[in-house]
């Protein structure tokens, strides 16, 4: 087998440059570790950004894969297939209850792959029930999302970021897409200013992450979402979740809305959906909003979305995260972890600590310095983390982690922070 430094070699000369990752090559991995080619241990930090709620290579999950694989795999939407219908309606069960219905219309969902798709597909169906069902104008209708939001990189997603250089990249992927208006997250106030401001007669949808995880782990003030629900309701604006990466019990709460008892009309879904194996995400809502009046046949679509291998896949996911109730694991290890990094903060570190923040499992600790060199001091000891924003370290390991691994990464962690 090739060395560390020779994959990491191939990757340099034949992969874009589109990602800056840490030097680092996993070959095996199982539950909260992962190895290199040469044998050496490391305690896996970002869950693949929390696809890996589960732990890698879960037995169950592998298993599910190995089988349904042996049977079939991909038939298309063209024609139906035996799994796609018990995912969703188990996706309408489990997710239903976390969805706003006043109507009692139902639950329904569109199943496609990537993250990112599940945010088109969201941001399509605004769009519609906008125009169908609200009469905004055609062609007028507003979306409004926030500042610092990171809910993928399609063309149209980058258009509303603010972030220059990672996301517009400078103008280079102009011109945007139309239609979108960014506001400073964690502001319900200027929510409602902006939709009086545009009218809200033209605005559908609100697109909001209930904590910013790419942005650095920032949690908005108590209180946040249940106003933003009051202010979607009083306009009629589609209040649209993205919990991707907080879904699914890495907040110490089945979603994150759920530390309010917020109900969204809209939830977007991927990551630990697929269980850590496979792609799989989802746009789930209400029969009155992207029911067959709001969409018809044709109007949207993928291949591979719904798949029978994704479906039973992502059925054994939810399955694993109600039964060994990962939520309450996250929020258990989660405030054990934050304890510990904050005794560590209380001592000399060789980059001021600014802040320590988080919920469940999604941990930032933000120096007052660039840290990308702590980060790349972990992965010499054994712990896998990543940087955001230059300044922000991201600790959300698989919620299976125990206080046994917290306590050794600490020791790993105190070593690199504090100055000796």
């Amino acid at each position: 087998m090739p060395t560390s430094k020779e994959f990491i070699e191939m990757d340099n000369k034949y992969a874009a440059h589109n990602y800056h990752p840490i030097p680092v090559v996993i070959s095996r991995a199982e539950g909260v570790w992962v190895y290199d080619p040469e044998g050496k241990k490391y305690l896996d930090c970002l869950s693949a950004y929390s696809s890996h709620n589960a732990g890698h290579c879960h037995p169950e999950i592998v298993a599910t894969l190995k089988e349904q694989a042996s049977i079939v795999t991909l038939t298309s939407r063209a024609f139906h297939n035996n799994m796609m219908g018990p995912f969703l309606k188990m996706l309408a069960d489990v997710i239903g209850p976390h969805i706003n219905d006043p109507t009692n219309s139902g639950i329904m969902s569109l199943p496609m792959n990537t993250g990112t798709e599940a945010v088109s597909t969201g941001l399509k169906v605004a769009r519609a029930w906008g125009y169908i069902k609200k009469k905004i104008p055609k062609n007028e209708a507003k979306i409004i999302v926030c500042r610092d939001n990171f809910h993928g990189r399609t063309i149209t997603i980058v258009g509303f970021s603010s972030d220059i250089s990672a996301s517009r990249y400078y103008g280079n992927f102009g011109p945007y897409t139309p239609g979108f208006i960014i506001i400073p997250y964690g502001d319900a106030e200027e929510l409602e200013n902006i939709i009086l401001e545009t009218g809200p007669e033209k605005v559908a949808a609100f697109l909001v992450e209930p904590i910013q995880g790419e942005a650095g782990v920032k949690i908005p003030p108590e209180g946040y979402l249940r106003k933003v629900r009051e202010i979607c309701t009083k306009y009629n604006v589609l209040m649209v979740l993205d919990e991707i990466q907080t879904g699914f019990g890495r907040t110490g709460e089945f979603f994150a809305c759920d530390h309010e008892d917020v109900k969204p009309d809209m939830l977007l879904l991927g990551k630990a959906l697929g269980g850590g194996v496979y792609p799989v995400s989802a746009c789930v809502s209400t029969k009155e909003i992207i029911g067959p009046d709001v969409i018809t046949p044709g109007t949207h679509g993928s291949t591979f979305g719904g798949n029978p291998l994704a479906a039973a896949i992502g059925m054994k996911s939810i399955d694993i995260h109600l039964r060994e109730n990962l939520a309450e694991r996250a929020k258990e290890m989660g405030a054990y972890f934050i304890k510990r990094l904050k005794e560590v903060a209380e001592k000399q570190t060789k980059i001021p600590i600014k802040e320590i923040r988080g919920k469940g499992l999604l941990i930032a600790v933000e120096f007052t310095e660039d840290a990308r060199q702590i980060v790349e001091e972990l992965k010499d000891n054994g712990i896998l983390a990543k940087d955001t924003h230059s300044t922000t370290i991201r600790f959300a390991p698989p919620l299976v982690i125990t206080k046994d691994d917290i306590d050794w990464a600490i020791g790993i962690i105190e070593k690199v922070f504090v100055k000796q």
